[in-house]
């Protein structure tokens, strides 16, 4: 009797140990799921590619080869190119927040050659100007940078059924 008695607190035991072991899994894994993930998209140069191009002499063919071509385009008048980047914050089932956006704007003069170099950030929900290299005061196109900063990434996929 005495030995049926161990094999039953063996298997107990045992039952506990693996009880035990399934729980710390589990909690494992809600903590791991709850830890929040963050995604880049787009794709803006570097500040030193940023560098090589130079304001006055350069054109659209050298921009391309300095630092490639952009997503988005001149959206009016072709009057440049927009490099649009994003950092979004996933967290558990809550929506995504995008917590980052940068765009550099390269603009042309009506013969191809480049005009400004501007870096725009998006804080507080305002356009904030990072850099900016002009040949003159007057800059073109900043209500379409302004669009871009509102607006990227906010789009239904039922737009695109219809």
């Amino acid at each position: 009797m005495d030995m049926g008695r161990s094999v039953v607190e063996r298997r107990i035991r045992a039952l506990a140990g693996a009880r035990l072991w399934l729980g710390g899994i589990a909690l494992s894994l809600i903590v791991a799921a709850c830890a929040p993930i963050y995604r880049n998209h787009g794709y803006i140069p570097a500040e030193t590619d940023l560098a090589q191009i130079e304001v006055g002499s350069d054109t659209r063919e050298t921009v391309a080869e300095k630092v490639g071509r952009p997503s988005a385009q001149g959206l009016l008048n072709d009057i440049g190119w927009f490099y649009v980047q994003s950092r979004w914050k996933h967290y558990g089932a809550r929506a995504p927040q995008e917590i980052e956006r940068q765009i550099v704007a390269v603009t042309f003069t009506e013969s191809g050659v480049v005009q400004n170099v501007e870096r725009f950030g998006l804080e507080d929900g305002r356009v904030v100007t990072l850099s900016r290299r002009v040949t003159d005061s007057n800059i073109r196109g900043v209500g379409i940078i302004a669009q871009l900063m509102r607006n990227f990434g906010r789009f239904n996929a039922g737009q695109f059924l219809n």
